[in-house]
């Protein structure tokens, strides 16, 4: 039994009771355990979630700081059962954590606080699988850096949804939402070869871009091509690629890869992206992939959302996630 071992934390400011002791039927918001005052035994959980409410660095005006909250008022309305693929996710026992603290006009302490996070779920909890909900996507890097200080000796592989390469330069944009990909290559922490993307399109990347990824070895697959090949078949391949190359795959999903009909609440939504049947499809293989150590959602603004449509398909997106991980479980 321990206390809350997370200074650089805010404990979750939306904590239910449940009303029920029936463990069928759940509710998300039901199934999600929140951590109070008292002591707590943590080696039962499987599943921490973790809020970081910035977006400060988000070289675009959002109000991407106001989704975890989001999230969390979204769930309400789910049910732990997976219909699709007769899965309960209430087999599992994950607990919110809390919200990453920010400061208000210090990004680099913001950052600061998101690695520290990271390393210490990674310490306290390493037998846990992370969640984290964003946040602009400057959040990733840090994230995969508190990943990295806590597994110096693992190789760690991305796989990022998303409909941008961001790979921007960090020396114009700093550690902005449109660098996380430069950044974690320019640190060290990850090599490019071991980086793929999947779900660019349209009018959206700069050729200097592509032209970076190319130098830097990244794989990509366009959403054209994605379409034309499967979406599965495409996640598959990746993972049987980053599989063959590194210790941990580190899943991040960017929620403009949506067509902005599935997406509109995210500060760059655009025509011609991905469907949600093909984002629950991409993340729940990549949660059934026993290197997929962790995953993260950004880049959702609820302020630019339309009938919560966006932050539902993010938290559908992590419970697909989920139904993924369960997959995993019951193989083994």
């Amino acid at each position: 039994m321990s206390h809350y071992p997370y200074p650089m934390l805010h404990k979750p400011n939306m904590i239910w009771s449940k009303q029920t002791e029936q463990t069928i039927d759940l509710k998300v918001h039901e199934w999600i355990e929140t951590i109070g005052d008292t002591e707590v035994d943590w080696s039962p959980y499987d599943v921490t979630i973790l809020g970081v409410p910035l977006s400060k660095s988000s070289i675009s005006t959002s109000a991407a700081s106001e989704n975890p909250d989001a999230m969390r008022q979204a769930w309400k309305s789910f049910g732990t059962y997976n219909l699709n693929e007769n899965i309960d996710l209430a087999a599992l026992k994950a607990v919110d954590l809390g919200d990453v603290k920010q400061h208000v006009t210090d990004i680099a302490s913001s950052h600061q606080n998101i690695e520290e996070a990271m390393a210490a779920i990674r310490s306290h909890h390493p037998h846990t699988l992370p969640i984290t909900m964003g946040g602009d996507h400057s959040i990733t890097a840090m994230l995969v850096k508190g990943w990295k200080k806590t597994h110096p000796e693992e190789t760690i592989g991305i796989l990022q949804i998303d409909s941008h390469f961001d790979l921007r330069d960090l020396k114009i944009f700093g550690p902005a939402n449109g660098t996380p990909i430069r950044n974690i290559i320019e640190s060290g922490t990850v090599k490019g070869e071991h980086i793929h993307t999947i779900g660019l399109h349209g009018f959206f990347n700069a050729k200097e871009l592509k032209d970076v990824a190319d130098q830097n070895g990244i794989r990509y697959t366009t959403m054209k091509q994605a379409r034309k090949e499967g979406i599965q078949q495409v996640i598959a391949h990746a993972l049987e690629q980053l599989n063959q190359q590194v210790d941990t795959i580190y899943l991040t999903v960017d929620m403009d890869v949506l067509d902005i009909v599935h997406g509109p609440g995210t500060p760059a939504a655009a025509p011609g992206g991905m469907y949600t049947e093909e984002l629950f499809d991409a993340v729940q293989l990549a949660g059934e992939h026993p290197k997929v150590k962790a995953m993260d959602i950004v880049c959702l603004d609820p302020r630019k959302d339309i009938a919560q449509i966006t932050v539902k398909n993010a938290v559908h997106t992590m419970l697909s996630f989920l139904t993924g991980y369960c997959k995993r479980r019951n193989k083994g």
